[in-house]
């Protein structure tokens, strides 16, 4: 899935003040079918925010065996929730991985629906990530290894802002989906706004398989409606095991009702199955078009061919309520029998010299990279189909945790082979090898020793001392632990993770001098957990600031420092990252650098300019974006637009990539820092000139020697903007998205545009579609879902004082610290938003005086 969302700072908050009624993708599990099916493995990640995604996960746990105890959040004794933080606050903070088997070893699913996929007992990886929008990136990381999804609804709060931004997410890596209504329990549960809602803000066709069973059509919740076997399942009290079924024929005595509206849930999801999938299409004609005799295991067959491509335009949806116990057990059957194999996802991509191509192309060997390589090799010991099936395993780290007791630990997904015990592991980001000498199968905060993890399964190595997030592990057999395997081997990465800029900072100052490697230690390994966080050293004051996506998360990554770490030291106030920007172009600065850089003599030159970023990015010469700046390289002489990489100019250890790399890599580290206020630059445009025939001074002149000279340089421009007051600043200005009732929509309106200087974008009922979404509109009159029982009447574009709206706001960063007590007390408690960086602009007159 392809991010959409902008990336930047979501910050989210709800009653309670920990965006409790903001829905996100959350659980995830991966797949993998015992000896019944050898070979097969599966993968899906059920998700939710607080609509009860940890309350789902506990549920799981304990119908499958792996408790013997339901766990509960208030209580704190839920098993994926269990860092100190996560019990106190009762929100997930960082994601958890369980194994447990669907259905339990040596049984078949208590519930009797005859489906041959969910009676196969499948071993299940499901990883609990946080809803919170200040932990969105934790949300990201493990969606970007998944393979199939199930998106936990709140049936009260429906579709909300954080539920659409990380379905965009799913939407980008083509990960099939599943919608679960939770919460129908709950005073206020309306499963037919949802549904909708569903369609027209997620645009997607709601396929809905289950139906809410009412007690005597308006009562308490007890049950759902099965709409493909045409049966009504009834929880019977206690711990959810006890599960009594009816036909249509005891329908007709026990509920007509439900009966009836059962037949006309089964129409609607055939009709809706036939728009999208010719084979059900060919068999509903086979049978008369008579919904009813179409067989469960054609309709079952359908939904999965419907979403295997991931697009999101079908959305199986089925009903529950977790917390009462009401509707896992038949979820869990739903994971088994609609989510896809590994194999039947998309292959994956990979980047070979930072050209991209498809994994299974490389595996084949046919690559033309490969076969060129193969030609410049000494010894041609191996033909390039033997020198690529030399690689054992590739696998992704998608994830690096700090335990208490087992130290690092690195989760990663397989891709391709197997990584073995013991195995030499390659890292291609940091060019280092390091040995995988525990393979662990997490079970939350407890582990199992294993030997191996096979392709498309999720594990964990304990005890690496290097790899980080978005790394890529390649074993591959009789490798030098010094270079690798044979380039470009060594440089094969799987998509890498995108970390979203930080907008919020504090300072830490530990309490003494000699407890200050100390606290440093312990950031680089908060730093490896979670690459959202970002650390830096402010030279005029030497203090160290913490940056973070939001006040939550730097007030969760301070109780960690302080309560988890035991560091001794103190977090200042929460500050906001502006941005620095050139205002006008500066003239050339060639720089000389002539000094010795460890122990060896270095010398290097070159020639930069800044100015403001135009429209325009130039094509003919060497460009990069870097963090929201643009780097031009002009090489000339020698090394010029003619000459290419073998140029017998060039010496043979600095060719022309290299050159252009050092180069941007010195403009970076120049740009991290503006002249003014410390404040990286923003929107700035840097020029940077070598000339091989004045610039280049033989050996003398590494890539080291070169990074120093060009950050030398650009500094040196950067100064001299300074010195014309040509250096502005920029502030983050966030995208917001209010929703609250209709009483509260004019005082909010007026707080926004009035006292806090943003601007209203668009008010809409909550519910309407999402205009800038790429999919088709879709009409909800089309929709069908069974009437709310509760529902007060006006349906979904009339908006009552109870109608929920809307508000849709851009809004300078500085204005929302704190806004959550203040949404709290204009809309008595209900009001819940979400925010996320839009864009960095220049700051007005008198905004930045008070700057």
């Amino acid at each position: 899935m392809s991010l959409v969302a902008p990336p930047g700072t979501s910050t989210h908050a709800g009653p309670g003040g920990y965006a409790s009624d903001l829905l996100s993708l959350v659980m995830e599990a991966n797949w993998e079918q015992l000896s019944h099916a050898p070979g097969i493995r599966r993968r899906t990640i059920p998700a939710t925010m607080n609509p009860g995604k940890t309350t789902t996960t506990e549920r799981m746990l304990y119908y499958s065996g792996h408790t013997r105890r339901i766990g509960d959040v208030d209580e704190g004794s839920t098993v994926t929730d269990f860092l100190p933080a996560e019990r106190s606050r009762g929100i997930t903070i960082q994601s958890a991985a369980v194994t447990f088997h669907w259905p339990p070893l040596g049984e078949v699913s208590d519930v009797k629906t005859g489906v041959p996929q969910s009676h196969i007992p499948h071993t299940i990886n499901l990883i609990d990530t946080p809803g919170h929008a200040d932990f969105t990136f934790e949300v990201l990381r493990s969606l970007r290894i998944l393979d199939g999804a199930v998106c936990i609804l709140d049936g009260v709060a429906g579709v909300e802002a954080q539920t659409e931004k990380v379905w965009a997410q799913a939407n980008r890596y083509s990960i099939p989906r599943i919608v679960f209504v939770n919460k129908l329990d709950r005073d206020g549960a309306a499963f037919e706004r949802t549904v909708k809602e569903v369609g027209t803000r997620l645009r997607g066709w709601p396929a809905i398989c289950q139906i809410p069973w009412w007690e005597g059509g308006k009562g308490k919740f007890m049950g759902v409606g099965d709409a493909i076997n045409l049966c009504a399942l009834k929880w019977e009290g206690g711990d959810g095991k006890r599960i009594q079924t009816y036909d249509m024929e005891e329908l007709k005595q026990y509920d007509a009702g439900l009966r009836d509206e059962l037949i006309q849930a089964r129409l609607a999801l055939v009709e809706i199955l036939c728009e999208f999938d010719e084979v059900l299409l060919s068999t509903w004609l086979e049978h008369n078009d008579d919904a009813l005799k179409v067989p469960p295991q054609a309709i079952r067959d359908s939904l999965r061919r419907c979403i295997l491509d991931g697009s999101g335009r079908l959305i199986p949806v089925f009903a529950g309520a977790s917390f009462r116990n009401i509707g896992v057990q038949p979820l869990l059957d739903a994971v088994d029998n609609f989510l896809p194999n590994p194999k039947e996802r998309p292959d994956p991509e990979i980047s070979l010299n930072g050209q991209e191509y498809k994994l299974s192309e490389l595996l084949r060997g046919d690559l033309p990279v490969i076969t060129a390589a193969h030609k410049r090799m000494v010894k041609k010991s191996h033909s390039p189909k033997e020198l690529v099936a030399q690689i054992e395993g590739c696998a992704l780290a998608f994830k690096v945790a700090n335990h208490p007791k087992r130290g690092v630990l690195v989760y990663i997904r397989v891709y391709s082979g197997s990584i073995k015990r013991n195995a030499s592991l390659w890292n291609t980001n940091l060019h280092v090898s390091e040995q995988a000498q525990r393979l662990l199968q997490m079970q939350a905060s407890d582990a199992l020793e294993i030997s191996h993890i096979p392709a498309g399964q999720i594990g964990v190595i304990a005890g690496l001392k290097h790899a980080r997030t978005g790394d890529t592990l390649v074993s591959y057999h009789g490798h030098n632990s010094k270079t690798g395997p044979p380039a470009p081997l060594n440089t094969l990465q799987l998509r890498p993770i995108e970390i979203p800029p930080p907008v919020f900072f504090a300072a830490i100052e530990p309490d003494s001098l000699s407890e200050e490697k100390n606290v440093k230690e312990i950031l680089q390994l908060m730093l490896r957990e979670d690459p959202s966080l970002h650390v830096n050293i402010d030279e005029e004051s030497g203090q160290m600031l913490l940056s973070g996506m939001g006040e939550l998360h730097l007030e969760i990554a301070r109780d960690r420092l302080v309560n988890d770490f035991k560091a001794k030291a103190t977090m200042g106030n929460i500050e906001i990252s502006y941005r620095e920007c050139v205002l006008s172009p500066t003239a050339a600065h060639r720089v000389l650098f002539d000094r010795d850089i460890a122990g060896k003599k270095a010398k290097a030159a070159c020639e930069a300019s800044v100015g403001p970023i135009d429209e325009v990015s130039p094509t003919e010469s060497h460009t990069v974006e870097r963090d929201g700046n643009r780097i031009t390289i002009l090489v000339i002489g020698s090394l010029g637009e003619n000459s290419s990489e073998g140029d017998s100019s060039l010496p043979t250890d600095l060719p022309l990539p290299t050159i252009q790399a050092a180069l941007v890599n010195g403009a970076v580290a120049a740009l991290a820092r503006g002249p003014r206020r410390n404040f990286p630059l923003h929107a700035s445009h840097v020029t940077l000139k070598f000339e091989s025939t004045t610039d280049l001074f033989g050996s003398d002149t590494s890539p080291a020697a070169l990074s120093s000279a060009s950050r030398l340089a650009v500094g040196a421009a950067l100064n001299e903007a300074f010195d014309g007051g040509n250096i502005g600043l920029m502030e983050p200005v966030m995208n917001v998205v209010i929703s609250c009732n209709e009483g509260s929509l004019g005082t909010i309106v007026h707080d926004i545009s009035s006292a806090r200087g943003g601007h209203v974008l668009s008010l809409e009922n909550d519910g309407n579609e999402d205009a800038s979404s790429d999919l088709p509109s879709i009409d909800p009159q089309r929709i069908y879902a069974p009437p709310d029982p509760f529902a007060s009447g006006g349906g979904m574009d009339k908006a009552g004082p109870g109608q929920q709206r809307q508000v849709t706001a851009r809004v300078p960063l500085k204005e929302m610290v704190g806004y959550l007590k203040h949404l709290r007390s204009l809309t008595g408690g209900r009001g819940t938003f979400v925010m996320s960086v839009d864009r960095f602009e220049r700051l007005s007159g008198p905004r930045e005086k008070a700057v």
